[in-house]
C-alpha cells in the first residue's frame, strides 16, 4: 500500500481537525472537490464559503453541489479572488474557522492555463485565512510548481510558512522525495 496523494493528505488532516457545524472556506473552488469534501464535513448547521476568479469553476462547484445536495452545509460562492476572503467572511465566523483550503495553480480541464494563482493574491490570502482561524483549525495548500509560474509561487508559499512564528503555528509539507522536482506537494499550517 501506497502514502496518500497530496489531495488525499490535505482531506485526512482537515477531517482530523473540523467538526460537523463549524465554517470553513474553499479559497480556490476549481472543479468543485474541496468545497463538497468541506460541505459534507460542515454538515446542515455549519456554512461553507468559495472563492474563485472564474465562472467556469463555479458552474463546475455548482454542479458538483446539485448532485448530492443531501447532508451537507449550505455552501456560499463569490466569483472573487482569494484575496478578498477575509474582507467577504463575514464577521460573526472571525476566529471561528476550522479550516481554509488551497488548491494553487490553474482550473484543470479549463483549456485555458493562463490564468493562473500568483504569488500577489496568493500571500495576501493566506494572511487572510490565519486572521480567521480558530484555535487548532488549519490552512492546507496544494502547489504545482510544474506549470509557468507555479515554481515561483511554490517558493513564495514556502517563505511565508518557514516565516510563521513557531510559537503560534505548526507548518509541514508533505512531498514525494523520489518524484520530478515539478510534482505537486501539500503544505499545511496549524494555529496552536
Amino acid at each position: 500500500m501506497g502514502f496518500l496523494s497530496v489531495l488525499s493528505f490535505a482531506h485526512k488532516l482537515v477531517s482530523e481537525r473540523m467538526r460537523p457545524g463549524e465554517p470553513a472556506v474553499d479559497a480556490t473552488t476549481g472543479n468543485g472537490v474541496d468545497t463538497l469534501f468541506l460541505a459534507r464535513l460542515s454538515g446542515p448547521k455549519g456554512c461553507v464559503y468559495g472563492f474563485d476568479v472564474q465562472e467556469q469553476a463555479l458552474s463546475n462547484t455548482r454542479q458538483r453541489l446539485a448532485a448530492e445536495p443531501e447532508g451537507q452545509a449550505p455552501v456560499h460562492l463569490f466569483k472573487l479572488s482569494h484575496a478578498r476572503l477575509a474582507e467577504v467572511i463575514p464577521d460573526e465566523h472571525a476566529g471561528r474557522l476550522a479550516a481554509v483550503m488551497f488548491n494553487l495553480g490553474y482550473l484543470p480541464g479549463s483549456g485555458d492555463e493562463r490564468i493562473i494563482t500568483r504569488p500577489d493574491s496568493t500571500l495576501p490570502a493566506l494572511n487572510g485565512a490565519l486572521s480567521l482561524l480558530r484555535p487548532g483549525g488549519i490552512v492546507t495548500v496544494l502547489l504545482y510548481p510544474g506549470h509557468e509560474g507555479g515554481a515561483e509561487e511554490c517558493r513564495e508559499v514556502e517563505r511565508w510558512a518557514a516565516a510563521l512564528p513557531q510559537e503560534e503555528w505548526q507548518a509541514v509539507s508533505y512531498r514525494f522525495l523520489n518524484r520530478a522536482e515539478t510534482s505537486p506537494y501539500a503544505m499545511a499550517v496549524v494555529r496552536k
